[in-house]
């Protein structure tokens, strides 16, 4: 079986972390983001991996290379000059693809969920796709998923809070809903069912029309961790909670030029830190240098200069100011 990892999106919610590179590039906790997905998708014996890029396609090339850092073998597309949408990648990708069962993983997830689990629930459904969901136990903002009789029924809105009314309605069973993990397994009959070389979403113009035709979606409802890592606040929540119980994290050739109160931070590469300053819940990016006495919390920092190269902020990132030679965005 081959795999697919979709590392073509922009990180506009996670901008400017990824000013330099795309969201799937970004480092975590020591290596990028999609290297762990490379890693866990070897975990089960998956090696043949292909990636599609589009926005900054050299940062996941530099971050991955030939796959053999993480037991894969690796093979790119690119989409150029348009991005394609995660249906047309697969289109983009048919040569890898067209000959057996595949898995596709998003690049943006941090998980342990049972990949062979999901394929052994794909073999015995027969459907020409399946979708691997998990339970929003805390009804996080993600389209709900109905299913009915192991198969993908409909898609609803976004999940939404607990209110009050249901809290007190002690009569009925307040329900979790389903969300989509980002992991599905697919048969080649998919790739007939994408139309060539256009923009398209693989479950509103793949799925929905699938399934409203009387088409079969299979559901495997998942255990396990997963995360996903698509704005700044999130990155930062997600980092602290998978560092075992330590309050900072560091990269490489870092430099402290003195007493510092750091917790809760995640520091990355090249980063100086003067005497007295203080970083509180704060993201520090490559090559930032934090001066003496200046105190940061919850915030996210980058080198000022990296905005020269940026035609605009774009419209979903959070904004920031500049402080010295940083750019700060605070996350509150």
């Amino acid at each position: 079986m081959k795999a697919m990892i979709l590392a073509a999106g922009f990180g506009t919610r996670l901008f400017p972390l990824t000013i330099d590179r795309t969201k799937p590039a970004i480092p975590f906790l020591g290596k990028p983001l999609v290297g762990y997905v490379a890693e866990y998708i070897a975990r089960f014996g998956i090696t043949d991996i292909v990636v599609n890029l589009h926005h900054q396609p050299q940062s996941v090339i530099d971050a991955l290379g030939d796959g053999s850092d993480f037991g894969v073998n690796i093979e790119y597309t690119v989409e150029q000059p348009n991005i394609l949408g995660t249906a047309g990648a697969l289109d983009l990708a048919r040569k890898h693809l067209e000959n057996e069962t595949f898995l596709i993983v998003n690049g943006k997830i941090i998980t342990d969920i049972d990949i062979a689990a999901a394929i052994e629930t794909h073999k015995r459904s027969g459907a020409i796709a399946t979708m691997v969901l998990k339970e929003n136990h805390k009804r996080e903002k993600f389209t709900v998923v109905h299913t009915r009789d192991g198969a993908i029924d409909y898609f609803g809105p976004h999940a939404t809070p607990v209110t009050e009314a249901e809290l007190r309605d002690v009569e009925h069973e307040i329900v979790t809903p389903l969300m989509f993990t980002g992991i599905h397994i697919l048969e080649p009959a998919v790739l007939d069912l994408i139309p060539p070389g256009i923009f398209s979403d693989t479950v509103k113009d793949i799925y929905i029309p699938y399934i409203k035709s009387g088409g079969r979606i299979a559901a495997h409802v998942a255990e396990g961790e997963w995360f996903e890592l698509s704005t700044i606040p999130r990155y930062l929540d997600i980092s602290l909670a998978m560092m075992g119980g330590c309050n900072m994290h560091f990269g490489k050739n870092c430099e402290l030029k003195g007493a510092a109160g750091l917790r809760d931070s995640i520091i990355w590469d090249d980063v100086t830190i003067g005497e007295g300053a203080t970083l509180y819940r704060t993201i520090v990016a490559d090559g930032v240098k934090i001066e003496p006495g200046e105190h940061f919390e919850n915030a996210a920092i980058v080198r000022a200069d990296m905005l020269r190269g940026c035609k605009e902020i774009p419209e979903k990132a959070l904004r920031g100011y500049v402080q010295g030679e940083n750019y700060i965005v605070p996350l509150n």
